[in-house]
Parts: structure tokens; C-alpha cells; sequence
């Protein structure tokens, strides 16, 4: 369960320890989704007195599955980070800082999923790659050099001709 009553953690902290589904809704279309629960684990607490502020210490870990910049085909990479959030009532001055999440005035409840999604994106890597000894695909062709060379016939760049001389001669 990442919702919580902000009347109950405003008078306790309450520990996280919870996992967010690949289906749940809060996924957006084009989102790097996990391929399995998301954990989430940490502490949620009131900051401060009087109400209308609160801090999540948390972490999140789990897999996602993207494709090899090198040569396209599927890896799987874990990702995991350490989040602390500040959480404040819509109107406050904190509101001002782009690192506050707002708080509807109106709201009784807390949900971190939204937080959750976002700390996901930030860590989840651009590129991967399947294996440091990745060829890549033919620029030519589009084969998978990792499943042996091509029938291309070698293309030679006139640029590095002079750089070739060189070296044939030591």
C-alpha cells in the first residue's frame, strides 16, 4: 500500500514497505516500465509541527527491460535509488520549491506512487548495454554481429587513408 491517511502520520511515522504493480495505473504510455512489482521500502513521517508538511525517506528497487544500444536486443537492468521528499499543503511558502510536492488542501489522503514513478524515471538508464564485448548490428545490413560477421563487403573511409600509410610503414 503506498496511500496513507495524512491524519495518522501526522500523530506516527509510518514504515513503507510495499510494491507497485507494472499495471498499475499510474504508469504513463511510454513509460519505462518495471517487468516485475517495484519494491519500495522507508519511513513516512510528519516534518514539523502543525501539520501540512511531511518527509519520505525511501528506497525503490527492481528491473526494467530495455533494448542494447549496440545491437537492439532486450536486456534487463536493475535499478534501485535512495529518495528523501518533502511533502507540503498547497499555499505554503515550501510550495515555491520545485523539490516540495503539493499537497491539495483538501486531501486526506497521501499517495506516493506518483513520487515513486517519478524517482523511477530519473533512475531508470537511457542506454544499456547487453554485454561490454557487444559488436552491434551492421550499419549496412542491420545483422547482428554478435551472431558472426556479415556479407557486407568492407566499406573503407578515404578520411583515415593518410592514418593507414603510417601505420604500414611501422
Amino acid at each position: 500500500m503506498l496511500q496513507f491517511d495524512m491524519r495518522a502520520v501526522e500523530t506516527r511515522a509510518v514504515q513503507v514497505d510495499a510494491e507497485l504493480s507494472p499495471d498499475d495505473p499510474v504508469w504513463q504510455q511510454g513509460d519505462p516500465v518495471p517487468t516485475s512489482p517495484l519494491r519500495v521500502t522507508g519511513r513516512l513521517s510528519a516534518a514539523g509541527t502543525g501539520g501540512g508538511r511531511f518527509y519520505w525517506h525511501g528506497r525503490l528497487a527492481g528491473d526494467v527491460t530495455i533494448p542494447c544500444r549496440r545491437c537492439l536486443a532486450d536486456t534487463t537492468v536493475h535499478v534501485q535509488d535512495e529518495s528523501h521528499v518533502i511533502f507540503a499543503e498547497e499555499g505554503t511558502e515550501e510550495t515555491e520549491d520545485p523539490d516540495v510536492y503539493v499537497l491539495d488542501e483538501q486531501s486526506t489522503e497521501l499517495d506516493l506512487r506518483p513520487v515513486v514513478r517519478e524517482q523511477w524515471l530519473l533512475n531508470v538508464p537511457s542506454y544499456a548495454v547487453c554485454r561490454d564485448e557487444c559488436k552491434g548490428i551492421c550499419p549496412s545490413c542491420g545483422k547482428d554481429l554478435n551472431e558472426g560477421p556479415c556479407d557486407c563487403p568492407e566499406e573503407r573511409d578515404a578520411r583515415w587513408d593518410a592514418l593507414r600509410k603510417v601505420q604500414a610503414k611501422d
